[in-house]
């Protein structure tokens, strides 16, 4: 993603928000809980900086106590990255024909969640990444998170194949990736966050299945 692959499917049912199901009263209120904390935190790292941002200041602004952020998110880190979309991914891969070849599934899932995690709000996508190369303890806490996505992947895997879920080769390929995608998140972020994510996705992924290749860029 020196030429761009286009995306090849449009965005999945599964991804798209106004498609997924409707949640009981009590989910709705976790997941209005959680965005509220997120936007505290998003506005307060926007106007003083990560590090001089408190839990105590993200409790203020989000109108709930101390305690209940740390209910939601164990970390401040966590706040950053902690989003709802595993769940979502996981069904979008289960959800494919059981005869599609493996990377076209993982290709367009993969593509339609970066779509869809950029365009429901480009300015937070912007500054999640940037603390991923910024803050340390954010880098070190995404890989940690991105590891759970990637054991998940294994299961989707495992359960397309007949694999073991555990085997070796199951958990280099799914965690490639990964990796790939933690990639191209630092480098579009490294790099001015100039250019299409979607299209670094791509990018990334072509040389998952492809390799380096021989000519020289």
């Amino acid at each position: 993603m020196t030429t761009m692959t286009a995306a090849r499917s449009p965005l999945s049912p599964a991804l798209s928000p106004a498609d997924r199901p409707q949640l009981g009263l009590r989910e709705r209120k976790k997941i209005k809980t959680r965005e509220a904390i997120r936007t505290a935190m998003y506005s307060l790292v926007e106007e003083q900086g990560y590090e001089a941002t408190t839990v105590e200041q993200i409790a203020e602004r989000a109108e709930v106590s101390p305690s209940t952020v740390f209910r939601y998110f164990p970390t401040k880190e966590d706040i950053v990255l902690t989003d709802e979309y595993d769940p979502i991914l996981l069904e979008e891969l289960r959800s494919r024909p059981a005869d599609e070849p493996w990377p076209d599934t993982i290709r367009d899932v993969m593509l339609a969640a970066a779509r869809v995690g950029v365009e429901e709000d480009l300015r937070v996508a912007r500054l999640r990444t940037r603390l991923m190369v910024e803050i340390p303890a954010v880098r070190s806490r995404m890989m940690e998170s991105m590891s759970v996505t990637g054991r998940m992947i294994c299961g989707a895997l495992a359960e397309r194949t007949g694999r073991d879920p555990d085997s070796l080769e199951v958990r280099v390929y799914a965690m490639s990736f990964i990796g790939g995608l933690m990639e191209a998140s630092l480098y579009w972020a490294e790099n001015g966050h100039q250019g299409d994510f979607t299209d670094l996705v791509d990018r990334a992924l072509d040389v998952l299945e492809h390799g380096l290749g021989t000519e020289k860029p």
